[in-house]
């Protein structure tokens, strides 16, 4: 990479025989990896750790600096907006266009023209330059022509996502015929639950170097562990001393009471009590609420309440309904700790109310709606969707006659 760049003629002829500094980077580096021929493999890792650049390797854009790289198979590759387009040329003129850059005879690609513009559903526009499509179109267009020249190998780099709801879901129902039908498919997403739900393997780059390769679920879990302990440090490390778990939601937030004792403070900390601002589901969580008292309180009530981040009421436990005493509260500061030993909760966003109430529950010290967010992250559940894990048990299966004894006679 070259530093010092010049930025214009004069600059390059002004500054022509002084040394410029020169840093060396390498998109990839010793990379090794084996995709099967038939198979789904996903690439992950944030922007710029090198999946682009592999892919353009993979299509024959790029020549590798060093190493081998073999790909058996004829390729289609959607790798970016427009990719392989001529702007001047209709949408019809390059579908033309890119069969015949793929080795297709035009007896071929008059086969296919049909089938693809009906994919594309851009009506009329096919026959205008393409150059006035919307990114939309665009993508339809360029997705129906890579998915409908016969590929063995089809790589598509994150595209699908500038498309609306519908094409998605086509598209997908696309690529699950041509996974049937044994086409290799290689896909690049930001998009772990798509990731994990399609592909038999995946890798995850990092900074262009290889940090695992395998089966699906294993690897994205392995790069949200990374990218969560990453989050969890950098909370850790800002500026303030304190460990601010308690995000406000000033749009949706209320609080009312008469403030004699109020919240004033809530923490997330692990088994070991330590700050634990991305709790892992399955895991122990602890929640402490710090509280601030003005005078002495009579048996004062600690409650929660806790929302999914779509609104839906998930629970609401207090420390009468464990018939806790907590006896007088003197003036001043302190903390009660509400302590799940296995977070039940899948992972996703939720929001946190805290209140203190008298022991009738009739007065109200201190009620803080939906006050502080709460991110919770995959941990030692095996569950993945909806909201909570039931903790259950499957058992094998019985036979059973019917009419047998223990079962209905049906």
């Amino acid at each position: 990479v070259h530093r010092d760049r010049p930025h214009s003629l004069k600059e390059a002829v002004v500054r022509k025989g002084r040394n410029r500094s020169i840093r060396e980077f390498w998109a990839l580096q010793d990379i090794s990896l084996e995709i099967k021929r038939g198979s789904f493999f996903g690439l992950i890792g944030h922007n710029g750790s090198g999946k682009t650049t592999l892919l353009k390797l993979m299509a024959g854009i790029h020549e590798p600096t060093s190493g081998h790289l073999a790909v058996d198979g004829r390729v289609s590759a959607l790798l970016e907006l427009g990719s392989g387009f001529h702007p001047e040329l209709s949408g019809r003129e390059n579908i033309y266009l890119n069969g015949a850059i793929l080795g297709l005879t035009r007896k071929e690609m008059n086969l296919a023209v049909d089938e693809i513009i009906e994919f594309s559903d851009i009506g009329d526009f096919v026959d205008a330059p393409v150059k006035i499509l919307s990114s939309g179109m665009y993508v339809r267009l360029g997705f129906a022509v890579a998915v409908h020249v016969a590929p063995e190998i089809l790589l598509i780099d994150e595209v699908i996502a500038v498309g609306d709801e519908a094409f998605q879901r086509k598209c997908l129902e696309h690529l699950y015929e041509l996974r049937r039908a044994g086409t290799t498919i290689v896909l690049v997403s930001h998009s772990l639950p798509l990731v994990e739900g399609l592909c038999d393997e995946v890798g995850w780059l990092d900074h262009g170097n290889l940090m695992a390769a395998g089966e699906a679920t294993e690897v994205c879990w392995s790069y949200l562990d990374a990218v969560n302990a990453a989050e969890a440090e950098h909370l850790r490390d800002a500026a303030d001393d304190q460990i601010h778990t308690d995000t406000s939601l000033t749009e949706i937030e209320v609080r009312r009471g008469s403030g004699d004792i109020r919240i004033f403070h809530v923490d997330y900390l692990d088994e070991q009590w330590l700050a634990n601002p991305l709790p892992r589901s399955g895991n122990t969580l602890i929640i402490r609420l710090w509280y601030e008292a003005e005078n002495a309180v009579a048996d004062p009530v600690f409650a929660m309440k806790l929302h999914h981040a779509t609104g839906v009421h998930l629970a609401s436990p207090n420390s009468a309904l464990q018939h806790l005493t907590t006896n007088t509260v003197g003036p001043g500061r302190g903390y009660v700790d509400f302590i799940m030993e296995e977070l039940a909760l899948l992972p996703g966003d939720y929001l946190l109310s805290t209140s203190i109430t008298d022991q009738d529950r009739m007065h109200v010290h201190d009620a803080w709606e939906r006050s502080h967010s709460l991110r919770i992250v995959p941990g030692s559940s095996p569950e993945r969707e909806g909201i909570t894990d039931l903790r259950g048990k499957w058992q094998p299966p019985v036979p059973h006659e019917k009419g047998a004894p223990g079962h209905p006679n049906r």
